[in-house]
C-alpha cells in the first residue's frame, strides 16, 4: 500500500490506548496541566513582555498577548479534541498517523524530534546564564573554560553549566516519571509564586500615565507584538505526549490543555500591565525589562526574586519539551518506524529510557559547545508545522468521520482551525531564509530515513 495511504484506524488506536504498554499512569490532570504550564512558561515572561512593548505594541502589548493567544488556543482547542480522542503517547505524531497518513506521521514525527531537542538546548543555555550571574552576585566565577561555547567569549571552551543540567534532567527522567512529575509540579509552584508575587507588589507602583498613549506604534505594532510574543504562549503540546502515563486521558488531557493556555495566558496580561504601568515603555527594550521596571521605582530586591523565578521556571521547561520528546521518539519507534531497540523500557522505572539519555546526551553536546543563537532558528518552524498539520487533521476528520465520539469538540470548525492554520502560515512565512533551508535539509534527510528503513519495517507495512 501506499505509505501516504497507509493510516492507524482511530479505533485501533484507542484500544492500544487501553492495553498495558509497560508505562505507569501516574499522572493526574494537575500534573498534566503542570507539565504544560512547565512547557509555556519559561523565562519568556520577564522578557518577551518588556521588548514586544517597547518594539512593536506599546502598553498595547496586553492586546498583543491576547491575540497570539487566541490564535494559539485556536490549536490548542483542536490538540484537546485529538487529545480526548486518541490518548495515546505521541500527540501529533500519533495524530497524523491516524488522519494524514503514515508518511506524513513519519515527517511530523521526525520535525518535532528536532524541534523538542533544540528547544531543551536553548533553554539549557539560557539557564546556564542566569545560573552563572546568581553565582557572581555570590563571588563564585567558573573559570573561563566553563563559561560558554567556543566563539561566545574569550577563553571559552564549552559551557559546562548547560551540559550539566541537560544531562541531569535526563537522569531524572530515567528514574521514573512520577519523581519526575513532583519535581516539575515543584518547579511550577515556586514559579507561579513568585510571577504572582512580582505582579501584586508592581501593581501597588503603577502610574496611568505610563499608560499613555495606549497604542504608539499603531494597530500594526500590536499585530507585530503578536507575531514576536506568539512563540511564549504555545509548549500545552508537551503535555499531550504523556497520554500512556495518565490517569484518566481521555478527561483530563483536553482539560489540561485548555487550562495551561488560560492560566498562562492571563499571567502574562498580567504582567504585561504591570511593566507597562511601572516604567514608560520605550525603557523596556532590555534583556531584563521586569528587573528594570522594578528598579525604575526603587525596589531593586525583586531582581533576585525574578531570578529564582527565572531558574526555576526554565528547569520546568527542560522537563516538559525533553519528556515530549522522548515520548515521540518511543512512539516511532513502537511503530516501527525507528528501530525497536529504542522503545525497551528501563527493568525497574518502566521508562523509554534509552532515548531519553540519548536526547540527554544530544542537547549536553549542543548546549555545551554551540552559540544559542544558532539553535535557536530552527525551534520555531518546527513548531508552527506542527500547529497546521494538527489544525487541518481536525478539518479532515470531521469531515470523513463525523460521527466519530468525541469526549471534546473543538467549536467552531472550520473556523477555529482556520484560524491557527493562517496565523501559523504568517508566522511561518516571516522566518528568514536560512531557517527555511536548515529545516528543508533535516525534513530530506528524514524522508531518505523513512525511504530506507520505515517505510518497510513500520508494523503496517508487515501486517
Amino acid at each position: 500500500m501506499n505509505p501516504f495511504l497507509r493510516k492507524k484506524s482511530i479505533e485501533q488506536l484507542q484500544q492500544e490506548s487501553v492495553k498495558n504498554t509497560g508505562l505507569q499512569r501516574v499522572l493526574g490532570l494537575w500534573h498534566l496541566t503542570a507539565i504544560g504550564l512547565g512547557g509555556i512558561i519559561g523565562v519568556g515572561i520577564f522578557v518577551l513582555t518588556g521588548v514586544a512593548a517597547a518594539e512593536h505594541a506599546g502598553p498595547a502589548v496586553l492586546l498583543s498577548f491576547i491575540i497570539a493567544g487566541l490564535a494559539s488556543a485556536a490549536a490548542a482547542l483542536c490538540y484537546a479534541e485529538f487529545a480526548g480522542l486518541i490518548p495515546v503517547a505521541g500527540s501529533a505524531y500519533t495524530y497524523s498517523y491516524a488522519v494524514l497518513g503514515e508518511a506524513t506521521a513519519w515527517l511530523i514525527g521526525w520535525d518535532l524530534l528536532l524541534e523538542y531537542t533544540l528547544v531543551v538546548a536553548v533553554v539549557a543555555i539560557g539557564w546556564s546564564g542566569y545560573m552563572q550571574e546568581i553565582l557572581q552576585q555570590l563571588g563564585i566565577s567558573l573559570p573561563a573554560w566553563a563559561q560558554g561555547a567556543p566563539g561566545t567569549g574569550f577563553g571559552h571552551k564549552v559551557d559546562l553549566i548547560a551540559l550539566l543540567v541537560s544531562l541531569s534532567i535526563a537522569g531524572l527522567l530515567t528514574f521514573g516519571i512520577k519523581w519526575g512529575a513532583k519535581f516539575n509540579n515543584l518547579m511550577v509552584v515556586i514559579k507561579l509564586s513568585i510571577i504572582l508575587v512580582v505582579i501584586v507588589v508592581g501593581s501597588f507602583h503603577i502610574h496611568s500615565a505610563n499608560w499613555h498613549p495606549f497604542m504608539p506604534f499603531g494597530f500594526h505594532g500590536v499585530m507585530g507584538g503578536a507575531a514576536l510574543v506568539f512563540f511564549a504562549v504555545f509548549g500545552y503540546d508537551t503535555l499531550t505526549t504523556a497520554a500512556e502515563e495518565a490517569k484518566n486521558p481521555q478527561r483530563d488531557l483536553p482539560r489540561a490543555v485548555i487550562l495551561s493556555l488560560a492560566a498562562a495566558l492571563c499571567l502574562y496580561i498580567g504582567m504585561s500591565l504591570v511593566i507597562t504601568g511601572m516604567a514608560p515603555y520605550h525603557t523596556l527594550n532590555n534583556a531584563a525589562p521586569v528587573a528594570k521596571a522594578f528598579s525604575h521605582v526603587g525596589l531593586k530586591w525583586i531582581a533576585l526574586i525574578i531570578s529564582g523565578a527565572a531558574i526555576a521556571g526554565i528547569l520546568s521547561v527542560l522537563f516538559s519539551f525533553m519528556l515530549a520528546g522522548s515520548r515521540i521518539w518511543f512512539s516511532m519507534s513502537r511503530d516501527g518506524l525507528l528501530p525497536k531497540w529504542f522503545a525497551k523500557l528501563h527493568p525497574s522505572y518502566q521508562t523509554p529510557y534509552r532515548p531519553t539519555l540519548i536526547i540527554g546526551g544530544i542537547t549536553a553536546l549542543v548546549s555545551g559547545f554551540t552559540p544559542i543563537h544558532e539553535v535557536a532558528e530552527l525551534v520555531n518552524i518546527g513548531t508552527l508545522a506542527a500547529f497546521i498539520l494538527i489544525c487541518s487533521s481536525i478539518i479532515v476528520l470531521r469531515k470523513r468521520r463525523p460521527n466519530l465520539e468525541r469526549r471534546f469538540r473543538t467549536p467552531f470548525v472550520p473556523l477555529i482551525p482556520l484560524i491557527g492554520i493562517g496565523f501559523s502560515i504568517y508566522l511561518i512565512i516571516s522566518l528568514p531564509a536560512i531557517t527555511w533551508i536548515r529545516f528543508g535539509v533535516w525534513m530530506i534527510v528524514g524522508f531518505v530515513i523513512y525511504l530506507l528503513y520505515g517505510r518497510r519495517k513500520s508494523k503496517l507495512a508487515k501486517e
